[in-house]
C-alpha cells in the first residue's frame, strides 16, 4: 500500500482527521489495540497528498510515494505554429481565421513558419482560403469518418501529427469542438494547456509562449508559461484576436496524410447535429448587438431590446445576472463564462458592468451604456453614455432610428 497506519503507533487521537482536506481518514474502535481505537484511511478517497504525515505526532502514517521522474522532451526539436481549423460541415469557422492572423504575428517574433491542421472530408475548396489568410502549410488529413467533429478520432488524428511533425506551439479556439479536443490532446502528449487566453505574446528573451487569460473570476490577467514541455498548447476565444486581411498572393504547401482507419474509430455514435434556430442573427457574428442585464427588470423586458435589436439588423444579448434568472438562455450571454463578442456597435442596456462582463465585449469597437446609476463600472469603458430610465430611453432610440433609417 502507498500510505498505511502503524498500529503499534497510532492512538487514534484524530489530528490527523483534522489536517487530511479529503475526508479520507476516520477513526474506528478495535479491540486488542493498546489504545482501544485507530486511525483508518479510505484509500479510494485519499490522493496521496501527504498532509496527514507531519501532522502525526506519533509518526504513525507511513507514506510512499513512487518515484516517478519527470521526463522533460528535447524541446529544441520542435519548431513553428500550429492553427487547429475548426470547420462545421465542410465550412471554415471564423475563429480559424483570427487565429492564424495572431499565429503570423508571433511567428515573425520567431522566425518560423504557420501550419493549419485540418480534419475533414471534402474540404479542397476551403484551402486556398486558409493561405491567403496566413497558413504557410496546411496539414490534410481527409476522410468520411472525419466529416464531422468527434473526440476520439480527431484526438487520434492530431495526437499523431504532433508526434512526427514536433510543433513549438499548438493553438485552437476556445469554442465547445475546441475545449473538448484539446484538453485531450495535452493530456495524451502530456504538455501544458492554457484555457480561454484573450491575449498571446513572445517572450522576447526566452522565446516562449506568453498566455495570457483572466484568472479568480477575472478580478486579475494571469500570464501563463509553458517552459519545459512542448508544443505549448493554448485556446483563444473567438473575436478576441483580428484576422489579417486576406492575400491572394500567397502560396502555401499543401502536406496530404492518411492514417490507418483504426485511428478513425470512436465508442460513441453521431446521431444528429441540430442546430439552435436564431430569432435574429448569430451573437458571435454580428455587428450590432443589444445586451440586457438586471437592469432590465425581468424577461417581459427584453421585448424592448428585441425590438431596437430588429429595427438596426442586430442580435440580443444578455448579462449572466439576466441568464441566471433565467430570464434569457445561456446562448446569448455575453462575458467571461459565455461569448466573446467584438461588434462594431454594442448597447449596453441595464448592466452595471463588471469584469466578468466587461472582459467579453470590451473589444467592441464603440460601446453605448444606457443605466440610471451615474457610477456604474460600464461607463468606464463606454464610448457613449446615457444616464436615465432605459424604459424610457430604449422605445424613444427605436423610435428615433426607425424614422432615420426608413430616409
Amino acid at each position: 500500500m502507498p500510505i498505511q497506519i502503524i498500529l503499534e503507533k497510532c492512538t487514534g487521537c484524530k489530528l490527523c482527521l483534522k489536517a487530511c482536506p479529503f475526508n479520507a481518514i476516520r477513526i474506528e474502535d478495535k479491540k486488542g489495540l493498546p489504545a482501544g481505537r485507530q486511525a483508518v484511511i479510505d484509500l479510494n478517497t485519499c490522493n496521496l497528498c501527504g498532509a496527514c504525515v507531519p501532522a502525526c505526532k506519533l509518526k504513525a502514517i507511513l507514506l510512499e510515494k513512487p518515484d516517478k521522474a519527470c521526463i522533460v522532451p528535447d524541446i529544441k526539436d520542435y519548431k513553428g505554429i500550429w492553427v487547429f481549423i475548426e470547420q462545421k460541415k465542410g465550412k471554415v469557422q471564423s475563429v480559424s481565421y483570427e487565429l492564424l492572423g495572431k499565429a503570423q504575428e508571433l511567428a515573425k517574433q520567431l522566425s518560423c513558419q504557420v501550419s493549419a491542421v485540418f480534419l475533414g472530408n471534402g474540404l479542397d475548396d476551403q484551402l486556398e482560403e486558409l493561405v491567403w489568410h496566413g497558413a504557410d502549410n496546411i496539414y490534410l488529413i481527409q476522410a468520411p469518418e472525419l466529416a464531422n467533429f468527434q473526440d476520439e478520432p480527431y484526438t487520434n488524428v492530431l495526437v499523431k501529427l504532433i508526434q512526427k511533425y514536433k510543433p513549438e506551439i499548438l493553438l485552437c479556439g476556445a469554442t465547445s469542438i475546441g475545449r473538448s479536443l484539446i484538453s485531450r490532446v495535452a493530456v495524451n502528449i502530456n504538455t501544458g494547456l492554457t484555457a480561454d487566453c484573450t491575449g498571446l505574446d513572445i517572450d522576447p528573451e526566452k522565446k516562449i509562449l506568453l498566455q495570457t487569460r483572466p484568472a479568480f473570476g477575472g478580478n486579475i490577467m494571469a500570464t501563463i508559461i509553458s517552459p519545459n514541455h512542448r508544443p505549448q498548447m493554448a485556446t483563444v476565444r473567438h473575436k478576441v484576436m483580428q484576422p489579417i486581411a486576406p492575400d491572394k498572393r500567397r502560396k502555401g504547401k499543401i502536406i496530404r496524410e492518411q492514417f490507418d482507419s483504426s485511428l478513425y474509430a470512436s465508442r460513441t455514435k453521431l446521431l444528429d447535429i441540430v442546430e439552435e434556430v436564431e430569432a435574429l442573427i448569430n451573437l458571435s457574428e454580428a455587428d450590432i448587438i443589444v445586451s440586457g442585464g438586471r437592469g432590465m427588470g425581468g424577461p417581459e423586458n427584453f421585448k424592448l431590446l428585441y425590438e431596437l435589436a430588429q429595427v438596426l439588423g442586430g442580435a440580443v444579448g444578455s448579462s449572466r445576472a439576466a441568464v441566471d434568472a433565467g430570464w434569457m438562455p445561456y446562448s446569448h450571454q455575453v462575458g467571461q463564462t459565455g461569448r466573446t463578442v467584438a461588434a462594431k456597435i454594442y448597447i449596453a442596456c441595464g448592466i452595471s458592468g463588471q469584469i466578468q462582463h466587461l472582459v467579453g465585449m470590451q473589444s467592441s469597437k464603440i460601446i453605448v451604456a444606457i443605466n440610471k446609476d451615474p457610477d456604474a463600472p460600464i461607463f468606464k469603458v463606454a464610448t457613449y453614455g446615457i444616464i436615465g430610465d432605459l424604459f424610457e430611453i430604449i422605445p424613444a432610440l427605436t423610435k428615433k432610428f426607425k424614422e432615420s433609417l426608413k430616409r
